[in-house]
């Protein structure tokens, strides 16, 4: 997740570099929110842990 979240990134500085506003707006909210969610997921796991397997 946090790999499009990049993609999203470069794909928002680029439009941004080049003058295309909408796209560039889009796209970093969605790098933004991606970032977000991987950020929480991995809060998550962090917290939850591996903890022994059940069969």
């Amino acid at each position: 997740m946090m790999q499009w979240a990049l993609v999203f990134l470069v794909v928002g500085i680029v439009a941004g570099a080049l003058g295309v506003t909408g796209v560039a707006g889009v796209a970093t909210q969605i790098a933004w929110i991606l970032f977000v969610v991987g950020l929480v997921l991995a809060v998550i796991f962090f917290i939850r842990g591996r903890g022994p397997r059940v069969p």
